[in-house]
């Protein structure tokens, strides 16, 4: 989805009262799955005054300690909120998951049409994870400052010049010296409460003719062909993970309504698109068969984090339950044979 901020007298009829973000290119429609005969599954070629006001906190020793549970760390600062680990192995996940989106977008950064004359001096990057999205724009933009904000002190010291990490919540009142011309968030789906409150939030801290771009994946898993049933370890893995997130207050499928929740708090110009990640190799298109493969590696290695803190925490599985199911799960995502992907 791509919008942008009020009209100036040289800019365009599309950069109206900020607006919001831009996702993926093309229809789900249409995409045809290899012949059962062509496909083989082991076949694998293919600055100071820049802190947040009362929320911001310091980099101490006790945001540094990370909580231990079932073998995976996870966050300690506002412990709880995102329930996804931050340790070594989710981390080079998101990085992967990096490379998918460069896939999807082919190699760019974002999607919304930002103009070459257009000024882009102050970006946020919502969730920055790893940092790789912020540190590769600063890379590319070296004109702009780039603020990368999380709950997890996981990024890296060594970092573009024009790129700051910050620790902090931000579902916490936002109060920026300076508004930003461009915000950025990617895979923020069941990391919030309140989405209406976050956009809200956008609104007022972006610039006139900025960009908002949220890209985002949902759930339940889609299948067009009948060879994902309710029979399945997948579509049962799918249901379970979003039944928990909403019972937490924090869906997988809060994308479905970023358009209107945009529109209410004030955004026009709002472009949405869809797409889709293959679970596997079982596409026909090429482009969409790397993707799947790159994919089916993302899910299958992340699987266990993914799952975890979920199916334990709101579920009331044991770790050995969880990772007992996992094991069809896993085999399913790698199945040519299923024809599933996931709505982004």
């Amino acid at each position: 989805m791509a919008n942008s901020g009020e009209p100036q007298p040289t800019e365009t009829s599309v950069e109206i009262p900020p607006q919001a973000p831009a996702a993926a290119a093309q229809s789900t429609t249409g995409l045809e799955a290899e012949a059962d005969d062509r496909l083989d599954d082991n076949d694998s070629s293919l600055g100071d005054d820049e802190s947040l006001a009362s929320s911001m906190t310091s980099i101490s020793s006790s945001i540094l300690k990370h909580r231990v549970e079932n073998g995976r760390t996870y966050h300690a600062y506002k412990d709880g909120k995102y329930l996804y680990p931050n340790d070594e192995s989710e981390n080079d996940r998101l990085d992967l998951q990096h490379h998918i989106y460069s896939l999807m977008n082919g190699g760019k950064l974002f999607t919304c049409p930002i103009a070459k004359d257009k000024s882009i001096h102050r970006v946020l990057d919502v969730g920055t994870g790893t940092g790789i999205w912020a540190m590769d724009y600063g890379d590319e933009h070296p004109e702009a400052t780039v603020f990368g904000v999380d709950l997890s002190p996981i990024q890296p010291t060594f970092l573009p010049p024009n790129v700051i990490f910050q620790i902090d919540d931000i579902e916490e009142p936002w109060a920026y010296s300076q508004k930003f011309d461009f915000i950025y968030a990617r895979m923020m789906t069941g990391s919030l409460s309140n989405w209406p409150k976050f956009f809200d939030s956008a609104y007022e801290n972006i610039t006139p003719g900025g960009y908002i771009e949220l890209t985002d994946v949902t759930l339940p898993i889609g299948c067009d062909d009948g060879t994902l049933t309710p029979d399945h370890a997948l579509h049962q893995w799918s249901e379970l993970i979003l039944s928990a997130s909403v019972k937490i207050g924090r869906p997988i499928n809060s994308a479905k309504s970023y358009k209107a929740q945009m529109e209410h708090a004030g955004f026009t110009g709002i472009h949405e698109t869809a797409d889709l990640w293959p679970t596997n190799k079982w596409p026909k298109d090429p482009n969409y068969k790397e993707l799947g493969l790159w994919n089916c590696e993302n899910l299958t290695q992340g699987l266990s984090g993914l799952s975890m803190a979920l199916l334990t925490r709101v579920h009331n599985w044991s770790m050995e339950e969880v990772e007992a199911f996992l094991v069809n799960v896993r085999k399913e995502l790698k199945d040519p044979k299923i024809h599933s992907y996931l709505p982004m």
